[in-house]
């Protein structure tokens, strides 16, 4: 799941893309960032990415997704422009743009997920033949974990 690193990231970027297919699905692949930052996080994406389908030009996300709103960010020297959106835009995916107009949508993985709920939703969204949205994916696997413990009444208390 890790591409190798980008650059000089200093930990490989989990990133898992679909190969070509058609029609396309509803994501293209899934990202597991460590964090909520994206000034700190989308580098290594963008260049990881650059790798396998081309030089990102622009991002779209959900605003809520993420701790700051930057309207441009700096990766590898340049300029990344970032559109924030609270409608009409799944806050489980971030929407990368090329400098030849194509789009993809990946999964963004929450940063807390275990390792193992993180493989399967990396392996779901990568896979072609996938139909979910990336909120989809996310709901069908947080019903796949069992439900927390419920705290027991305080016996103390009446």
């Amino acid at each position: 799941m890790d591409a190798p690193n980008a650059r000089d990231h200093p930990q490989p970027i989990r990133l898992a893309l679909c190969p070509p297919s058609f029609p396309p699905g509803p994501v293209c692949g899934a990202w597991w960032p460590r964090s909520d930052d994206l000034a700190v996080e989308l580098p290594g994406l963008v260049d990881a990415f650059a790798l396998e389908k081309g030089r990102v030009t622009r991002i779209a996300a959900h605003r809520e997704t993420w701790s700051a709103a930057p309207c441009e960010l700096r990766v590898s020297g340049r300029a990344v422009r970032a559109a924030w959106l609270v409608s009409g835009c799944d806050p489980h995916t971030i929407r990368l743009f090329s400098h030849n107009f194509r789009r993809w949508d990946l999964l963004v993985v929450p940063p807390d997920t275990a390792a193992t709920p993180a493989a399967r939703l990396m392996t779901a969204a990568s896979d072609p033949a996938n139909r979910l949205a990336a909120s989809a994916l996310v709901a069908a696997e947080r019903s796949r974990m069992p439900p927390r413990d419920v705290p027991a009444a305080d016996p103390g208390r009446s």
